[in-house]
């Protein structure tokens, strides 16, 4: 079977009603949780994985797995597309990677072009959403074929290289982010080691020997977290939105933004796909492409659409490339992917190279769902703008019990044992102390996503030697790949030596 026949199959899947029904709740979500500024899609896709576990609780676990996953992943990049509506309406953006809309969004807004920028905004995200899909769909084969052929010591080495990027450039300082890290890989050690059967760090809790649960870490820690913290911090300010008026551009606007979205398009699904780089990262670099390149780069921040159209393509274009390396290399590039990631196992499918073999109603579902959803997103985004706007308006009081209730409850329903629900608790407030204090969150999830992969990758390639660590330098593969985990950390550091400023990813 080619390509087009897989896509004709995942097509077939993503057009049952219950997974049209997914996408579209799971679009509906994102775009929402993109338009409430203080909740990322982290916390989106975090908060609802129990909420889907119970949803699909009658389906074979294919079924199951395939169902969730285009929920969640339709939360994902319907932030991305929501998070624009609150940097141009409010001055103030819904999640990290639509900061730099805020330039120029905000200032066509104050000049009464609000709608203008808001549905170029859509276009833009659109147009991105599906190159990138047409880009995965032609790179999934080969990039699978080639990672089938990694040993167990070239994988321990990638996922080093994904763990190393993604704490080289998360959060302020790299210090607290391999500080999580560490964090992240000791969590994983709880519970009962699979090859020799001692429990380790258990203390005589039965409750404690499947280890801990990530679902319920990763709720806790995100979306209990960004609770504490609006309630402590008494965060609730909203400031007074701008109305949209005009909601279609003109043709000058579309042939402004025509170019900017074509560019943001192609760099954003090349810094996606980079692990640790991200949504945010590609919409400042395409900013600033736009401007470098501009003939009058004096009128980007006085509310020029191409300071709109290419950041928000790029970021839309990352959220489709982040999806190769997870799905190919089952390697998260970000922390929303490593929750995707987490919800995947929770269903017994392992992302990475044998995932198109294995479960391809999974992976080629998921694939087609997402041009169906980038579709329902124009949709839904162009004539109900002004419906979104109204959720920025949405008080704290309504908003805080629904998160808490749907936290509490979900992972009660899937786990069912009181044990969790204080985990949960612990994890909040840990979520809420850790973002108060700078330490980034997605490199301790990843953490623990990848840890247990990353002793037993280590523990095969170590059999395989006889116990000799020079195994991963002398593997070609290993050995470039290690080489890469350590310029990551090593380039930013003495960039930063130097006095240079380092783009961080506020994702994490």
């Amino acid at each position: 079977m080619g390509v087009l026949d897989f896509l004709a199959n995942g097509f077939a899947t993503a057009l049952q009603w219950q997974n049209l029904l997914f996408a579209f709740v799971g679009v509906l979500i994102g775009t929402a949780v993109g338009v409430l500024p203080g909740i990322g899609p982290m916390s989106g896709v975090a908060l609802l994985i129990p909420v889907t576990a119970s949803m699909t609780g009658g389906l074979s676990p294919e079924e199951a797995a395939t169902s969730s996953i285009i929920l969640l992943a339709g939360v994902y990049y319907g932030a991305m597309y929501g998070g624009s509506t609150t940097s141009i309406l409010l001055n103030t953006p819904g999640e990290s990677s639509s900061v730099v809309t805020t330039l120029d969004g905000y200032q066509m807004a104050r000049q009464g072009r609000a709608g203008a920028a808001l549905s170029i905004a859509a276009i833009g995200s659109f147009a991105a959403g599906v190159f990138s899909l047409v880009a995965l769909v032609f790179l999934a084969g080969p990039l699978s074929d080639a990672a089938i052929r990694f040993g167990p010591a070239d994988y321990f080495s990638l996922m080093l290289l994904g763990l190393a990027a993604v704490s080289g450039l998360a959060g302020k300082s790299m210090t607290k982010a391999l500080i999580m890290t560490v964090f992240g890989l000791l969590l994983a050690t709880i519970g009962m080691d699979s090859v020799s059967g001692v429990a380790r760090f258990t203390y005589d809790q039965p409750v404690l020997y499947s280890g801990l649960e990530f679902l319920t870490v990763a709720v806790g820690l995100f979306a209990l977290g960004e609770v504490f913290k609006t309630i402590l911090e008494r965060d609730y300010a909203s400031g007074e939105v701008t109305k949209v008026g005009r909601i279609l551009p003109t043709r000058q606007d579309l042939k402004d933004s025509a170019g900017p979205i074509a560019r943001g398009s192609v760099l954003g699904f090349f810094i996606g796909i980079l692990p640790g780089a991200g949504a945010t990262l590609a919409s400042f670099f395409s900013y600033i492409m736009e401007k470098k390149i501009s003939k009058n780069p004096a009128k980007f921040g006085t509310g020029a659409i191409e300071g709109v159209a290419a950041p928000e393509s790029a970021n839309n274009a990352a959220s489709g490339g982040a999806m190769i390396p997870l799905l190919t290399l089952g390697i998260p590039g970000s922390g929303t992917t490593a929750i995707l990631m987490g919800a995947l196992i929770m269903y017994n499918i392992q992302p990475g190279p044998l995932l198109f073999d294995e479960h391809p109603q999974v992976a080629w579902g998921l694939i087609a769902s997402m041009f169906i959803g980038n579709l329902m997103l124009l949709v839904l985004n162009m004539p109900l703008v002004k419906v979104f706007a109204k959720i920025i308006e949405t008080p704290a009081k309504y908003l805080l019990p629904i998160i808490i209730a749907i936290s509490v409850f979900g992972v009660y329903a899937v786990q069912a044992n009181t044990f969790d629900l204080m985990l949960l608790m612990g994890c909040g407030l840990a979520g809420y102390y850790l973002s108060r204090h700078d330490f980034p969150l997605a490199p301790l999830v990843l953490g623990l996503v990848l840890g247990p992969m990353i002793e037993n990758n280590m523990r095969r390639a170590l059999t395989t030697s006889n116990g000799d660590f020079s195994i991963f330098l002398e593997k070609p593969l290993s050995a470039v790949f290690l080489i890469g985990a350590v310029l990551w950390i090593v380039i930013p550091l003495l960039l930063k030596l130097r006095g240079r400023k380092v783009l961080v990813s506020e994702e994490g």
